[in-house]
Order: C-alpha cells, then sequence, then structure tokens
C-alpha cells in the first residue's frame, strides 16, 4: 500500500471567473499536512478520517479561469488548465479495473490507457476529467469476512448471526486500502492531481450486480452493511467528502442519493444516480428521481447551455427483453439476470426508462439546452443515437480504460441484437450506429473518450487501444 496519495483533484463548481477545488491528500500518521499555495493564498488542510494508520485530508480553495493557472503542494507544482470560457476538452472514463485479481496486474499492461491519457492532456490540456462509473472493483472485498462469503454465495448465516461491527469494521480496512491502492498508482494520480474529477459511482464500486440482487440479500445486515461502507469510501475517495456531507452540487440534501449537477461556462453536467435506491424492479428512487427533475428544472430556468449527462449504465442499447425471456427456459443462464437487470433496456424497467428518455427528449427539445449522454459499464465502445427533434440526441459509450475487452464474439452477438432496432418512445427510434472508422456496432477494445467544443461546436472521439484515435463525430 502506497504511503501518501495524492493531491486528487475534485471540481465543486464555478462562479464569479474563479473555479471551486477540493484536493485530497492521504498521509502516513503523523506527519502533518503542509500547506496549499493556490496563486499565493496559503490553504490549510481539514481532516476527514483516519484509517490504517492513515490520515485522509482535504484542501478546499479557488482557481481563476484561465489556462495557466495551478496550485503547489510539498514542493511541486500542480499546473491546472481551468478555462472553462473558451474551447474546452474533456476526457471521459469508466470501468477502471477487472473482477479478479485486479491489483495482481502489472502496472504497465493495466494502466497503458491511463498513460496514454496523460500523454495527451501533456500535449493539449484537458479542463475536466469525467468517470462514469466503476472506478474501483471491490468484488474481491466479499472474500474478506465470512459472513461476506456467505452472502456472496445467498447462504444463510448461523443462528448467532454476524457481528455487524467486527464485519463493519473489515471492510472499512478493505475499501480504504482498495481505494489507496488504485487510486496511488503514477498513472492515476499524476492525471488526477492535474485535471479537476467529477465521478458517478456504478455497481462494482459496491459490488457486481449491486442493486439488481434479491431485495432480501440487499436489505440484509450484510448487504446494509457493505453498501454504508462503500458509500462511506465512495464520498471520501471520489467526492473529497467526510462520510457525514454532502457536496453543495447534490441537490438531495438527505444523502438518499448521490446525484450532482455543475454549472460551468455554456456548459451543465448532471450526474443521477443510478444506484443508491436500486432495486430489481427500479432504478431511481423517490430521492433519486427528486433529484433528477430539480436538476431538471434549475437548467430549464438558467443560462442554458451544451448538457452533457452521465448514465453510469447506457441510456441508449438494444432491447433486452427477449433475451430475458430466454434466459428463464434453462436455470443455467438464469445466473445473469442480474447483468441483464443493470440494464435501462431490461423489461422489468421499461417504463421508467421511458419516463427517463421523455424527460431527456423534452429537455433536448430547446435548442438552448442540447443533451448529450456519457456512459460505460458494458466494456465496450459504441455511438447511438435517439431520433427526437430538433436533432438525434446522442448517447456516447466507452467502457473501459483498465478492463480487459471481452471476446469479440461478445461485441458482435450485441450488435446483431442491436438490427432488430428499440422504439420506446413511440415514433422514435433508437440506432447505434457504431464507431467511425469500425465495422461493427460494438467495439471490443479498451478505450476513452474525448469530448471537444471548439467555439459553439462540439464533437466526440475515441481513443482505442489498438486502433488509435477515430475521427470526430458531430454531437
Amino acid at each position: 500500500m502506497t504511503d501518501t496519495v495524492g493531491p486528487l483533484l475534485y471540481l465543486r463548481g464555478a462562479s464569479e471567473e474563479r473555479i471551486s477545488l477540493a484536493a485530497l491528500l492521504v498521509l502516513p500518521d503523523g506527519h502533518e499536512p503542509p500547506l496549499l499555495d493556490a496563486e499565493g493564498e496559503s490553504v490549510s488542510a481539514t481532516r476527514l478520517l483516519t484509517r490504517l494508520e492513515k490520515t485522509a485530508w482535504r484542501y478546499d480553495f479557488t482557481l481563476p479561469m484561465r489556462r495557466d493557472t495551478g496550485y503547489s503542494l510539498g514542493g511541486t507544482h500542480y499546473p491546472v488548465n481551468a478555462d472553462f470560457h473558451g474551447d474546452l476538452r474533456i476526457a471521459f472514463v469508466s470501468c477502471n479495473g477487472q473482477e479478479e485479481d485486479d491489483r495482481k496486474r502489472p502496472l504497465d499492461e493495466r494502466n497503458a490507457m491511463w498513460r496514454r491519457l496523460r500523454i495527451e492532456h501533456e500535449d493539449r490540456p484537458f479542463q475536466l476529467l469525467l468517470q462514469g462509473g466503476d472506478q474501483i472493483y471491490a468484488d474481491e472485498l466479499l472474500k474478506s469476512h465470512p459472513a461476506l462469503k456467505r452472502w456472496a454465495r445467498g447462504k444463510r448465516p448461523p443462528e448467532a448471526g454476524t457481528p455487524q461491527a467486527d464485519l463493519a469494521e473489515t471492510l472499512q480496512d478493505g475499501f480504504f486500502g482498495l481505494y489507496l491502492d488504485i487510486l496511488g498508482q503514477p498513472a492515476i494520480s499524476g492525471i488526477m492531481a492535474r485535471v479537476p474529477s467529477l465521478a458517478m459511482w456504478d455497481d462494482h464500486d459496491i459490488c457486481d450486480g449491486w442493486g439488481s440482487l434479491r431485495p432480501a440479500k440487499l436489505d440484509s445486515p450484510e448487504g446494509k452493511t457493505l453498501f454504508a461502507v462503500a458509500r462511506e469510501h465512495f464520498l471520501l475517495f471520489q467526492y473529497g467528502a467526510r462520510p457525514d456531507e454532502l457536496p453543495g452540487f447534490c441537490p438531495d440534501r438527505t444523502g438518499a442519493s448521490l446525484g450532482w449537477h455543475v454549472a460551468l461556462p455554456g456548459l451543465q453536467v448532471i450526474a443521477p444516480d443510478l444506484r443508491s435506491e436500486r432495486r430489481p424492479n427500479c432504478v431511481m428512487g423517490l430521492a433519486g428521481w427528486k433529484s433528477f427533475e430539480t436538476m431538471l428544472e434549475t437548467i430549464r430556468s438558467g443560462a442554458g447551455g451544451r448538457v452533457l449527462l452521465l448514465s453510469s449504465v447506457p441510456a441508449l442499447g438494444p432491447r433486452l427483453s427477449w433475451v430475458e425471456a430466454l434466459m428463464h427456459l434453462t436455470p443455467r443462464l438464469e445466473k445473469y439476470e442480474d447483468d441483464l437487470r443493470d440494464q435501462w433496456q431490461s423489461r422489468t424497467h421499461r417504463e421508467e426508462w421511458k419516463t427517463f428518455l421523455e424527460r431527456l427528449a423534452a429537455l433536448h427539445a430547446n435548442p438552448a439546452t442540447p443533451v448529450t449522454c456519457l456512459s460505460g459499464e458494458i466494456h465496450l465502445a459504441t455511438h447511438g443515437t435517439l431520433d427526437v427533434p430538433p436533432k438525434p440526441l446522442h448517447q456516447l459509450v466507452a467502457s473501459g480504460i483498465a478492463h480487459p475487452a471481452p471476446p469479440k464474439g461478445y461485441a458482435i452477438g450485441l450488435g446483431l441484437l442491436a438490427r432488430f432496432g428499440s422504439s420506446p418512445l413511440p415514433g422514435h427510434p433508437i440506432r447505434l450506429r457504431g464507431l467511425p472508422g469500425q465495422s461493427g456496432t460494438y467495439t471490443a477494445e479498451r478505450n476513452y473518450l474525448v469530448l471537444e467544443r471548439r467555439g459553439a461546436d462540439w464533437t466526440a472521439s475515441w481513443e482505442l487501444e489498438q486502433s488509435g484515435r477515430t475521427s470526430e463525430v458531430d454531437i
């Protein structure tokens, strides 16, 4: 485990020609955090949490909206491109890990795409890093305690039950150490120190299929403890917040939903929380939908601008109801049902999905607030559109930056399914188009996405591990 991790930079918002930032620094116990210098202003650190003989500290500061600004910490200067007024470059990543033995992989292989992203940043600096889910793969922690092993296998605990304090402590140490190991890797921390980040979680930040598992499993003492500890560390390492606080960009102040909205010049970035309240029969609960509606109303009543919406699972995709029906024909396939229920396109979520798309289409109908969806999760790259006025709404999928690419046959199979089409909103078909220069609808290569604003025009391109950079798509 790395002794020192950070600084890791998080965007909080923008106002009066300045951006608000938080920087997270983890130091061994007994090491006093140095002062941070933000263009001549000295900033002291706030203690957030101590665990495993290490303490997490946070610096809150602002920088002017300039391309050539930055901050200094511990004798190192970190340049930051904070010019959000003119042309923009935004990177989007997801799926930073794998289900088994992620920390045993050689870092040169694991982080090849992160290094490529860092090189690109040094050549043409990004202003913002968006992370769309599965920033860690916490599945390995289910093996860290006997109660979790039984829970993962669906076994009932002994009659005496499990001391939840002991389980919570095991998980707290596990999540804290896992985040330090992953975010402390130089290829990741190097860019997160220089490019402000906004992130939303997905299932592997908790465990595989979280929310789509049986309710009895989710609501068991073990399930509740797992979720509570995962949430605590998500807030710490992905929001830079204490477990008992929420950044100001979260509309739901109860904390039941962790969705957020950040307004920047000519740009609105929103991320509904698709995991905290998820159950097999719903994607968002009452708090999540209320939070999402608040974001949309704030955008409608505000200054407008391009809307980038992070939907951790793709908002546009092929029809899955036929596949789900086939799975019930043989018990051998039913174990994959949770994976399908994770998707908006599952038959169990169809009405909620339609409502979600209706809300997006209504916002997109105003030329002042065109919507683009960004997603990961499926370990493939693809491009889709929803045919709505005044012009198609684009869905851009980039996944994963570190997760190994699945077999090409998997991509081909999904592509064949996509040919049948889907029209959850009558008269407004979903079309999956694939990437420029690629023969299939889905591309099975590790990748990340680059969004660019030049003047009033927006484009997207994918960096593919083997094929290189795609040509740009107008969005």
